[in-house]
């Protein structure tokens, strides 16, 4: 997620921005800049790369003395990672500059209205469009926050906007959409940022501002309203945490944090994915909708978690497109000679977009003359750009290694895929998709559900087998693979044994480790599919009876499988497909609290990288 300031007071606010931004480098970013208002003009200074760049560019051209600045770090949405596309952006008149968080869904039809009205954009981004939205609203007298509230109301999406004008000087202009953005209270100096540890350094006391509010802010002074301007509700409080603390959100790990983001994560994932007459539209995918119909065989590719992302997606395209899918795992596909053509699609699954094993797989494949399509959360990244077609996850950047709201929205997007697919075979009718849609639209209220249930009960249970040498969990159908990644979760980070087994292979094998106290999870199915139900339950009394200690995640209905249950962890009643993205949260705040119980490093374990570029 990008990182967002704003300051007026008496310091030199582009040093103080620049602080902000330094404290919040964490989040992860692949450009930055930072404009200052002096003497009747905007001065903006901004590169692509770290913030070493920039600070090597003001250094060489110093920024005029001002206590007024804004300053911005990009995770890349639109546009690859460069100096044009580096925020601020300027109006074309110079006069207004903007940065930006988030995503303006109709950015493409406000971006030919203002080429049509002979203005020229520069840059491929959808920010530029608010620029020249608030240039125009001012060259009609507007004030700057009547400029804003103005164009708050013409956008779609998810948002937080910053804005200078030249002309009014001392002033800083803030708005928000389901896009964070907090105030800071200071003594003759106000803040605004995306985060509390932008401001920190300098002040404790904050005002989070609710949904469809617009700020502004003076050295002395602060104003909430909402975009219409009639004075709104804020809430004012006091940050008690230090600014290494801050730098987490409050939470002692980058991978706790990222647990708790993931309702929002998923919630970006799903943005603008809907049209006009209510179809999927998947704007990324440049395959045109003859040659997704030519698909008849789709090949998933990935490591680790996003393989095992994956394996849950299997079920759903198959279910909904009737085309066969396979998984296979980057590192063995290309040394097996794999059946390709060109009516295969290929899909590419990583978070960085350079994981080496599936780059040289996407290559093997497009030497087959197979599509490909990559699902990627980096912008401008090396698999996104070598594929055919991409779909961006839009979680945010992930600073753990151990992935988390990775996994999910990968989850989220091979679905999306899934959906399209079945729209352009027409293996689904509109309204079926559609109610799909509403249930994927209904998850992150339902995962934030999970996380305020569930997390004590997690934590607890993490306490009470921190000595445990080995953990083995069950699943079937969607829910194998969320064994498999509750495990690889404990071995990532524990660094104790633990296994994934497919519960129908139980007596195939894996049952001659159930020993007495043995910790056994097992993820239930939905009663919907009342055959595989009763059989997992049937395992749970298999392994129990040979004193297994059994954790069972199941539906909160679920009357069933409470008799042999030890420890019974409810979830949220959702379909089968579903039942994933909620089994797998209480699975990760387990092994993070394990962890750290183990005193080991969650966000960095041991003989791990976060994008393993070399094969």
């Amino acid at each position: 997620m990008c990182g967002i300031v704003g300051y007026v007071g008496p310091q030199q606010a582009s040093g103080v921005v620049l602080g902000g931004l330094k404290r919040m480098e964490y989040r992860g970013y692949d450009s930055a800049g930072v404009a200052v208002a002096a003497d009747g003009q905007l001065v903006v200074a901004k590169k692509a790369g770290k913030l070493v760049n920039l600070e090597r560019e003001i250094e060489a051209n110093p920024m005029p003395t001002s206590g007024t600045a804004i300053g911005h770090t990009r995770w890349a949405t639109h546009g690859a990672p460069n100096d044009v596309n580096a925020h601020p952006h300027t109006s074309t008149s110079g006069r207004v500059s903007v940065i930006h968080n988030g995503i303006i869904e109709n950015f493409l039809p406000l971006r030919r209205e203002l080429e049509a009205a002979g203005v020229v954009l520069t840059s491929q981004t959808d920010t530029e469009v608010v620029a020249h939205l608030l240039a125009a609203e001012l060259d009609q007298g507007a004030t700057l926050v009547e400029a804003m509230r103005g164009a708050c109301r013409r956008l779609e999406g998810a948002f937080t906007l910053v804005a200078l004008d030249a002309q009014q000087p001392g002033t800083v202009v803030a708005a928000r959409r389901n896009s964070p953005l907090v105030v800071g209270l200071g003594e003759g100096e106000n803040f605004v940022a995306s985060d509390v540890a932008a401001f920190i350094e300098h002040t404790r006391e904050a005002v989070e501002l609710g949904q469809d509010q617009v700020v502004v802010i003076t050295a002395d002074d602060w104003e909430v309203t909402d975009f219409d301007g009639s004075p709104a509700p804020s809430t004012r409080y006091r940050v008690e945490w230090d600014l290494t603390a801050a730098e987490k959100g409050g939470h002692d790990w980058f991978m706790r944090k990222e647990i708790f983001e993931q309702p929002k994560a998923v919630a970006d994932t799903l943005l603008g994915r809907l049209g006009p007459d209510g179809s999927l539209v998947l704007d990324e995918i440049r395959l045109s909708r003859d040659e997704l119909r030519s698909i008849d065989k789709i090949i998933i590719i990935a490591c680790g978690t996003a393989s095992y992302a994956g394996l849950v997606a299997k079920y759903a395209i198959e279910h909904w497109t009737r085309i066969p899918c396979e998984v296979e795992l980057a590192s063995e596909f290309r040394y097996r000679d794999p059946i390709v053509s060109p009516q295969t699609l290929v899909v590419a699954i990583s978070q960085s977009g350079e994981t080496a094993d599936t780059l040289m797989a996407i290559r093997h494949a497009k030497a087959q003359r197979a599509k490909v399509l990559a699902i990627c959360n980096t912008n401008g990244s090396t698999i996104p750009r070598e594929s055919d077609a991409v779909i961006y996850t839009h979680a945010g950047p992930e600073i753990a290694v151990a992935s988390t709201k990775g996994f999910l929205t990968q989850v989220v997007a091979c679905y999306l895929l899934g959906l399209y697919l079945a729209q352009v075979h027409g293996t689904k009718f509109g309204d079926e998709i559609a109610a799909v849609l509403a249930e994927l639209e209904a998850l992150p209220a339902q995962i934030q559900q999970v996380l305020d249930t569930t997390t004590e009960q997690a934590m607890a249970l993490a306490r009470e087998l921190v000595d445990a040498p080995s953990v083995l969990f069950l699943g079937r159908h969607v829910g194998y693979p969320i064994a498999l990644e509750g495990a690889l979760k404990l071995k990532e980070l524990a660094y104790i044994h633990a296994e994934g087994f497919a519960a129908g292979e139980l007596k195939h094998g894996p049952i001659a480790l159930v020993d007495e106290g043995l910790p056994l999870f097992v993820i239930v199915p939905p009663r919907g599919r009342d055959m595989l139900h009763d059989k997992v339950v049937s395992n749970i009394q298999e392994v129990r009876a040979r004193g297994a200690r059994t954790i069972v995640l199941a539906e909160g209905e679920d009357t069933e499988a409470e008799p042999y249950s030890d420890v019974l962890i409810r979830l949220p009643t959702v379909s089968t497909l579903f039942q994933p993205m909620l089994a797998i949260v209480p699975l990760q705040v387990f092994a993070c609290e394990l962890a750290t119980l183990k005193g080991h490093d969650v966000d960095q374990p041991r003989n791990l990288a976060k994008s393993v570029t070399v094969e």
